[in-house]
């Protein structure tokens, strides 16, 4: 592997792929299919399936070239020992965190809501990050597994892209790297939250990060 440059807003971005890890945010059933816990929220879950092709044809290039993959998962201990009260109690969906639902119980691990959609579904050897929390670096072990890989750049997809996307790339962006974001391969319950996100990654000289799509980063790897 080498160092590529990928057309992206505000500016090309080059980065060393050795280098790189794929971070593939929250692509679970209880986001993206319905009875999940994003249906119970009142969401339309069918606008996040415009990520999942666009993320399979970039894991597809990923794993081809040797890259790694991590895949995160937000959700909670059986227990629920980890889920705040605040968290679990906010807003008035039909059915909250932890209670029972058409996929076991809601974003709790080990059910079969809280796992990763079998489109995307990692391979073996691929860390799976299981976190409480929006942000991806929140008391999980991500900051150690790419400080042991010598990681200093992420590509960030997965859902939804103003919540643990956004999150992530702002928790990374603090942390020192540099996140390379493909529009296409984010996705939102709402279109303008996604686009207006991603403007705000790239504002002011790319003040969290970059922004590109798939074939740009394709065409580059």
């Amino acid at each position: 592997m080498a160092t590529v440059l990928i057309q992206a807003k505000p500016e090309a971005l080059a980065i060393d792929l050795a280098k790189t890890a794929v971070l593939m945010i929250d692509m679970q059933r209880d986001f993206l299919e319905v009875g999940g816990f994003g249906d119970t929220l009142g969401n339309d879950v069918s606008l996040l399936a415009a990520a999942v092709k666009p993320c399979q044809a970039l894991l597809a290039a990923a794993r081809q070239k040797g890259m790694l993959v991590i895949h995160t998962r937000e959700g909670h201990r059986p227990d629920m020992t980890d889920a705040f009260k605040a968290k679990v109690e906010r807003g008035s969906p039909s059915l909250r965190i932890g209670q029972k639902g058409p996929m076991g119980r809601i974003l709790i691990r080990g059910e079969a809501g809280h796992d990763i959609i079998p489109e995307l579904y990692p391979r073996a050897g691929e860390p799976i990050i299981d976190k409480p929390g929006k942000g991806s670096f929140y008391a999980t072990d991500l900051e150690a597994i790419l400080r042991n890989c010598n990681i200093e750049s992420l590509i960030v997809c997965g859902v939804t892209t103003e919540v643990c996307v956004h999150t992530t790339v702002r928790e990374a962006n603090d942390r020192g790297y540099r996140c390379l974001v493909p529009a296409d391969c984010c996705a939102s319950y709402s279109p303008e939250f996604h686009e207006v996100s991603l403007r705000m990654i790239y504002a002011q000289s790319a003040i969290f990060g970059w922004v590109t799509d798939l074939a740009s980063v394709l065409a580059a790897m």
